[in-house]
């Protein structure tokens, strides 16, 4: 992984701002959508596809590819921006999210853009297909890094925690989980909803290697991704504190942005307060 210096870092700044005025803009057009949780993954995205994951935009199905698994699926405006500000696919197609006959469902679906890893919408579901195929990752003796990102609420969820189980059990050390930790979900917050507690103490009881971060932080993303390199025995879990909303001060911390598409005036104002951030 390529160092981390202070000019890669201002640059992933930049990329991550570009990244949270697409999402802004593909939702406007939509008329509906999920930005509280996409522009707090800005960060995470961006430090993963342009820094950390070993893909390839113009090989999209290259076999020694790592995996993303997106678990909470509402958040794709993020992905689909990230994929399309690495190459993926054209910046003009980002305006058709939502759209009847686009590739950017409102869920991520494989048989539209069979790039994907997996098609999600229902919670909860997602570390399971990401063990799935880190345990075959295992069997044949690859070198990829499966990552999972998961949603804090996601957590509300049983299957979830029978995946935490059965990736303990296997030692998936090639399994890195990265959990948004906004505590926000549709309804509130998650700890009025189904109070979480510590994610960390509960992951390393499980039988984890669990860190707690900024999420918004570049630096401390790296450092814990370097961490998980390391780790050759455990399954290994980000705590990734995010704002939701991060970028947009009056939607950042309010759960009623997590399913909420901003009107003109709203938009208009999001992109000047960005636009002042570059």
């Amino acid at each position: 992984m390529e160092t981390l210096n202070d000019k890669k870092i201002n640059e992933l700044k930049i990329i991550a701002n570009n990244i949270r005025k697409s999402i802004v803009e593909m939702l406007f057009k939509a008329g509906s959508g999920h930005p509280a949780g996409a522009l707090g993954m800005a960060d995470i995205f961006t430090f993963l596809y342009f820094h950390s994951l070993k893909h390839d935009p113009k090989n999209p199905l290259w076999v020694n590819r790592d995996r993303l698994v997106l678990s909470n699926g509402h958040i794709c405006p993020v992905l689909y921006a990230s994929m399309a500000h690495s190459g993926y696919f054209p910046l003009s197609e980002l305006d058709t999210l939502r759209q009847f006959g686009s590739r950017l469902q409102g869920h991520p679906h494989r048989e539209y853009m069979p790039w994907l890893e997996n098609s999600s919408g229902p919670l909860g579901l997602g570390l399971s297909q990401a063990i799935g195929m880190a345990i075959a990752d295992k069997i044949y003796g690859g070198t990829k890094t499966i990552y999972a990102l998961l949603s804090d609420g996601e957590h509300d969820e049983g299957n979830t925690w029978e995946g935490v189980m059965l990736a303990a059990k296997e030692k998936l050390s090639n399994l890195i989980v990265i959990v948004d930790r906004n505590h926000i979900q549709i309804s509130g917050n998650t700890e009025r909803v189904m109070p979480l507690g510590s994610l960390m103490e509960k992951y390393n009881s499980f039988g984890w290697f669990a860190q707690e971060i900024d999420g918004n932080d570049f630096r401390e993303i790296n450092n814990a991704i370097h961490n998980t390199k390391i780790n050759k025995v455990l399954p290994s879990v980000i705590i990734a504190n995010t704002i939701p909303g991060k970028g947009v001060k009056a939607w950042e911390n309010d759960y009623k942005w997590h399913g909420k598409a901003p009107n003109k005036i709203e938009t208009e104002m999001a992109l000047n307060e960005l636009n002042n951030l570059n």
